[in-house]
């Protein structure tokens, strides 16, 4: 019976990833199809199209369900039309940044130059121009705001040296078409994957500057808080800040009215430290989660709230350590 349980329970996993891969490949073609039929308009038409196909379709998919229920816990003030109207703006935004990818290189027209901005404007220029002269490692991180895939397009326009950490999608094919749109306008791109932090570590070594998304969940992660509520996160760019003690910068994409953006570079960091003067991984982990739940807040609508951010690993649930017992005596 064992091995007769052991051939079907193979079998359903076979069976399961072919189908799986099945879909996979039928998703991929239908957003080819798609995309084709947008590279037809114009950017604005096309870009306005996506989004108000976005607010109909939304709602009536699963995860709509997992965004609403992370706006009540995040905004725990704000009434159900509030909330819903968040909901709404944030499948128009991830709309718009699913159908930018065909349009990256008319989207971005900025020039420094320039006495007026264009589709894109840059905020923090003079941060741009220190981080591509200074010869020594720097590390850039943002989060799933707006277009953020403008920012690396911008750092290239300044001439600085950038290698991009990003999580490709689960779908191999989308996966495929996406990273060949990066790569032709992006510079430097590294999957995120086993021994990345390694890779990344590389380019620090040789004096480059990385750039790493910190807002996703990451299993088995560093416990923190995002919106007051548990939540694991990455500690890798913690700890490679603290082995080369280099230079930390937040970077932001803000979606402004008429498809236009405001490319955003902050102040360095000034990192928490601990007793012995090196950078605290933790106490930073936790800077980079306040960093990004100030921009989300500042413009909820902009942030994938259908994401299991605060979903904590069972691995963690089960393994997490149990207050001793209190003693009698």
């Amino acid at each position: 019976m064992s091995v007769l349980k052991k051939l079907r329970r193979d079998l359903k996993f076979r069976h399961g990833r072919q189908l799986r891969q099945v879909n996979y490949w039928f998703v991929a073609r239908l957003a080819m199809v798609i995309m084709s039929l947008l590279r037809l308009l114009p950017v604005d038409s096309a870009l306005n199209f996506a989004d108000r196909t976005a607010r109909l379709i939304g709602p009536r998919v699963g995860r709509h369900q997992v965004a609403l229920d992370n706006l009540r816990k995040a905004y725990p003030e704000k009434s159900e039309d509030e909330i819903r109207a968040i909901a709404s703006d944030m499948w128009g935004n991830m709309a718009r940044l699913a159908a930018e990818y065909i349009f990256l290189d008319a989207l971005f027209d900025y020039d420094p130059a320039a006495g007026k901005p264009g589709r894109i404007e840059v905020k923090g220029t003079e941060h741009f121009v220190e981080i591509a002269a200074e010869k020594q490692p720097h590390i850039v991180f943002t989060g799933h705001l707006g277009n953020f895939e403008l920012l690396p397009v911008a750092a290239a326009t300044f001439g600085m040296n950038i290698t991009a950490l990003f999580r490709p999608p689960n779908n191999p094919y989308l996966a495929d078409y996406i990273l060949s749109t990066r790569r032709s306008t992006m510079g430097g791109l590294l999957p995120s994957m086993a021994g990345a932090s390694f890779a990344l570590a590389g380019v620090l070594d040789n004096g480059g500057n990385i750039g790493v998304l910190v807002d996703q969940k990451f299993s088995n992660g560093l416990d923190t808080t995002f919106f007051g509520r548990p939540c694991q996160s990455n500690r890798v760019l913690g700890t490679l800040a603290r082995h080369y003690d280099c230079d930390v910068y937040p970077a932001r994409c803000i979606r402004l009215p008429g498809n236009r953006f405001r490319l955003e570079i902050e102040d360095k960091l000034v990192l928490p430290r601990t007793a012995d003067g090196s950078v605290d991984v933790h106490a930073t982990t936790q800077m980079l989660n306040d960093v990004v739940e100030r921009w989300v807040r500042e413009d909820p609508g902009q942030w994938m709230w259908f994401h299991k951010r605060w979903e904590i690993s069972n691995w963690r649930r089960k393994n997490r350590i149990k207050p001793a017992p209190a003693s009698n005596s």
